[in-house]
């Protein structure tokens, strides 16, 4: 089987990922997305490790699309994101980042606590 469609069933959110319609001056947007298909078209599918890191990936780009304050968020924390000269795989450090990121974010809005009032 072809490499590149073995790896599309780790992903159930590609298309949706790939086909978002974002603003055209969304670069960050266009960005991530040109970052998610060089990424799980890159890896080794051999690798369990990296078949984990792929799904993982697939739902964290998925949230982006589907949550705004998520998108907010990591649009706001991309930017900071700082990749050390010796690192060898950059494309895996920023994944690992924007993984990073969206835990930080899902740890700090489990312990938000809205209380809606009602009139």
């Amino acid at each position: 089987m072809n490499e590149s469609k073995e790896v599309l069933k780790y992903c159930p959110n590609f298309h949706k990922i790939v086909n978002f319609d974002y603003l055209k001056d969304d670069k960050i947007t266009a960005k991530l997305i040109r970052v998610y298909k060089d990424y799980i078209f890159s890896v080794n599918i051999n690798s369990t490790e990296a078949i984990q890191e792929v799904k993982e990936f697939d739902y964290v780009l998925n949230r982006y699309i589907d949550d705004y304050e998520f998108r907010k968020e990591l649009k706001k924390e991309i930017v900071q994101v700082k990749i050390k000269k010796s690192c060898t795989d950059i494309l895996k450090a920023i994944v690992e980042s924007i993984i990073h990121i969206f835990d930080k974010y899902v740890e700090s809005t489990t312990r938000k606590i809205t209380i809606a009032r009602w009139i």
